[in-house]
């Protein structure tokens, strides 16, 4: 399975400079936030995969916009092609604004998805906007990951963390890809393809 993963930036490659068939090997595009709405509605107009999302800190657009044709799935389990997919959008609380958590409430959604976990048996990969805390996030508030996100992934070893919201061109050297136990963590930034 070929997935895009995408977050934070519109690519000019998918977008402005686009051309016809660039996607036809795509069979599910995955968004961690912080698109605008009508780059994601184009994205799977232009290709016949699912394009499934969760909310960014800035994704407030949504609840008058949402993107069309595309599938929120902030906490809910979704299968896709043999895929077990949990989406958990939006930052840490630094302001009083939509899809921004504390961690406690961030551990509170993922408590929340144990049965569904139960009956899945597990998770394949969690769909994020926010890193997991020391890994691949920043300093400040707004930029800092969830303590929560550690926890889980020592409990169901997914094999994925797609997060976005730590754009790589905030320092030299961010790196796309980390590893944490068996879950290897990808910053979505712009556009990533994943194979599975």
């Amino acid at each position: 399975m070929k997935i895009l993963l995408v977050a934070d930036k519109e690519s000019p490659y998918l977008w402005d400079y686009y051309q016809p068939g660039r996607l036809k090997d795509i069979d599910l595009i995955l968004s961690s936030g912080d698109l605008k709405p009508e780059y994601l509605s184009f994205l799977v107009t232009m290709c016949t995969a699912p394009l499934l999302y969760v909310h960014g800190n800035h994704d407030a657009r949504y609840e008058k916009h949402p993107p069309e044709g595309c599938v929120c799935i902030d906490d809910q389990l979704v299968k896709v092609g043999g895929l077990r997919i949990l989406g958990m959008g939006g930052s840490m609380r630094y302001s009083h604004r939509e899809h921004q958590y504390t961690d406690a409430e961030m551990e509170r959604r993922l408590k929340k998805m144990r049965f569904a976990l139960h009956r899945a048996k597990g998770v394949d990969i969690l769909l994020t906007h926010a890193p997991a805390r020391g890994i691949g996030d920043g300093q400040d508030l707004c930029h800092r990951g969830f303590q929560a996100f550690l926890p889980f992934m020592d409990k169901y070893h997914p094999k994925y963390m797609v997060h976005g919201h730590l754009h790589m061109n905030y320092g030299v050297g961010i790196p796309r890809l980390r590893r944490y136990g068996d879950t290897i963590i990808i910053n979505a930034y712009e556009r990533f393809i994943l194979e599975i």
